[in-house]
């Protein structure tokens, strides 16, 4: 018990010093140990990434699951370790309504089957979000949280610790300093005319006493700054750590674009196929919007615009229009383009065709000339020369 209560009392005196060295700093009253410019420079990168990092994150949670009473329950289930349950996607959950819509309406009736396929289409594009999300989840969203309850965890520890040790320190500066300045008092010869011999014993004892005390404050400074440079390096040594922990971020970033791209892909992909069965069954009643059709070559950029014309040119056929006298020009292909019917030209990329536009047709398209062959071209896939 003695020795709890002396560690409890010694505890209580360095906190003590601490208090005043730090109420004193403030107060301007005290000289405080600045650290380098380059520790400074590693301290306000990782203060940099820990709040960048932490914004990413919350946010990359936003995107990945809006519904924020579904995060909350992700989060206990994962705080008491226990297996999140099985939870359908939004797009699970409505293609589980079109199949049940499907069977009420009858499978056989145009409705009914249509039904079938666009539920079918919705339930997988529901499971590549879900692969989508344990994908990200594992590869992106878990090496940041790793990094904010983790590393982040021990560096915040050791930098608290290191500003106790330099509270430490120049606690121990300011000791030295005053017991130095209270030694040169007392060492001053006093004057003999006017003081009596024994305040001179008095005041050598003194001295002496000072003496000693300065010994102590300089040992205990020596081990102070001991301590602080020890304790400097290791944080140090952390801080420096951000710069791999910026490359494992960049590794996992490149991951997460993968699972984006291959799950905006597998979409992509998904109603393509879905549109093409629908045109295939009902193609005078379902007719695909070629603004939304991008182009083949794979430039994301590139949409096919709108064919709509003008309705005396939707009247008048292509074989009997013909060229003006003056203003056509050359144009190169960018991109690969498949007719939609007739009327239209099939592009390859980098070929050079002969282009004109003809009056009422709309600016996205012209009329385009290869050989014996014509038809209306998108002008977004053309490069127009001189």
């Amino acid at each position: 018990m003695d020795f709890s209560v002396k560690k409890l009392a010694c505890d209580a005196g360095v906190f003590f010093s601490r208090a005043v060295q730090y109420t004193e700093e403030k107060l301007g009253q005290a000289e405080k140990t600045e650290l380098d410019a380059h520790f400074e420079s590693l301290l306000a990168r990782a203060d940099c990434t820990k709040n960048w990092t932490e914004k990413i994150y919350r946010q990359t949670e936003v995107l990945l699951q809006p519904n924020p009473s579904a995060r909350i329950e992700e989060f206990l289930y994962e705080k008491l370790d226990r297996k999140v349950p099985y939870r359908a996607t939004n797009g699970e959950i409505l293609g589980q309504y079109m199949l049940e819509a499907a069977k009420e309406f009858g499978p056989g009736t145009p409705y009914g089957s249509t039904l079938i396929q666009v539920g079918d289409c919705q339930r997988r594009l529901g499971g590549a979000e879900r692969e989508f999300l344990q994908t990200s989840s594992i590869s992106f969203l878990t090496p940041l949280r790793n990094f904010l309850e983790g590393d982040w965890r021990t560096i915040t520890k050791e930098r608290r610790l290191l500003e106790n040790r330099r509270l430490d320190l120049d606690a121990c500066k300011a000791r030295l300093k005053k017991a130095k300045a209270a030694e040169a008092k007392a060492a001053a010869v006093p004057d003999f005319q006017e003081t009596r011999p024994r305040n001179y014993v008095l005041s050598a004892s003194a001295s002496a006493l000072w003496s000693e005390e300065v010994e102590k404050a300089e040992q205990e400074l020596r081990v102070a700054q001991t301590e602080f440079d020890r304790q400097a390096e290791v944080t140090r040594l952390l801080l420096e750590g951000i710069s791999s922990t910026h490359v494992n971020h960049l590794r996992c970033l490149h991951e997460f674009v993968e699972a984006q791209a291959t799950y905006y892909s597998q979409c992509h992909h998904f109603m393509q196929e879905l549109q093409k069965e629908l045109s295939r069954r009902y193609p005078n009643s379902f007719v695909v919007n070629p603004r939304s059709v991008r182009s083949s070559s794979g430039d994301p950029s590139s949409t096919v615009p709108i064919n709509s014309l003008s309705p005396e040119t939707e009247a008048l056929q292509i074989e009997e229009v013909q060229p003006p006298a003056s203003g056509t020009r050359k144009a190169k292909v960018l991109y690969d383009y498949d007719a939609a019917d007739t009327s239209e030209l099939s592009l390859l990329a980098d070929e050079l065709i002969t282009v004109y536009t003809v009056p009422g047709m709309d600016s996205d398209w012209l009329i385009g000339e290869r050989g014996n062959q014509k038809g209306k071209v998108p002008v977004t896939y053309l490069e127009l020369l001189s």
